[in-house]
């Protein structure tokens, strides 16, 4: 009798509506924890240089050198920062976000909080911003791929399909992936992006796109799968990975949103990117979004 497989069980943690509520339970021990997240027990104060002690200002988000009274505020260049909306409710939404695979809409943000829909609509949008991220270049085998964002219309689909966004996927087979908005999939465009993020010594695999042509001149090794042929895999010459990706990401986007502008479209981007590059940490994903938000 065969024996069955084992599943490969995600190494996240799972983190908990209770858990989130035990721990998050009024907007003071939300402050202090960005407060602990920002700055060391102790600090330099840069108005008298002692290595002081800041404690808490009663009625204000601040905290005070315990020798001069200068003040710091936690929420200072952070998307928490001049907002008349409560931490506990921005706490609250990350945590929302975070706890969704295919994102949550700010209709649902709206019902699940009380704030207006404008609010929520903002907030997830500076929520998306902060899980932008930079890459050291891609080594090893490289995937790179161009995809077309934008709502059902009749005509042409892909390349040169009208009212849609250009987006260029490039991702390290069993590593980190960087999804971007462009202007057009021209080879200017692209290459020149390669370049900046693909180290010399990469092997890439694409499709047959014409621009990827340039790649061998450019010193890459390069190997081609021809699409058009109704050929898919050659080998270990396949994109797979990366339109494994575009799926995940276009099914969520229609799913939960129906249809992304192109102005906002890389904030989108950035949060399914996000998770994906943070599949295998151990750390809850609301860890991950709320760091990247207070730091």
């Amino acid at each position: 009798m065969a024996k069955k497989r084992k599943k490969n069980k995600s190494p996240m943690q799972k983190f908990t509506l209770k858990q989130f509520l035990k721990m998050f339970p009024n907007d003071d021990v939300c402050l202090d924890y960005i407060r602990n997240k920002k700055y060391s027990k102790r600090i330099d104060c840069p108005q008298c240089e002692k290595n002081a002690l800041f404690h808490r200002v009663s009625g204000r988000k601040s905290y005070a050198c315990d020798f001069c009274g200068y003040q710091i505020s936690p929420t200072a260049n952070t998307i928490f920062h001049k907002s008349r909306t409560p931490l506990t409710t921005w706490f609250y939404v990350i945590y929302l976000m975070a706890q969704t695979r295919g994102g949550i809409s700010a209709k649902q943000i709206q019902r699940e909080t009380g704030v207006t829909y404008k609010t929520a609509w903002r907030m997830c949008k500076q929520v998306r911003q902060c899980l932008d991220e930079n890459y050291s270049p891609f080594t090893g085998e490289v995937e790179i791929d161009e995809s077309y964002f934008g709502g059902r219309r009749k005509g042409k689909r892909g390349r040169g399909a009208e009212g849609k966004t250009a987006v260029l996927g490039i991702v390290e087979r069993s590593g980190k992936l960087e999804v971007r908005t462009i202007p057009n999939a021209k080879g200017n465009t692209i290459l020149p992006i390669v370049s900046e993020n693909v180290a010399r010594e990469a092997m890439v695999y694409t499709d047959e796109y014409r621009v990827y042509n340039a790649l061998p001149t450019m010193g890459y090794k390069h190997d081609t799968v021809p699409h058009a042929e109704k050929i898919y895999v050659l080998g270990n010459c396949h994109t797979n990975t990366i339109e494994g990706f575009w799926s995940n990401c276009k099914t969520g986007i229609s799913g939960v949103y129906h249809s992304v502008s192109a102005k906002y479209l890389q904030y989108y981007l950035n949060e399914y990117a996000f998770r994906y590059n943070n599949r295998n940490q151990v750390s809850p994903m609301f860890h991950l979004f709320l760091e990247k938000a207070v730091l």
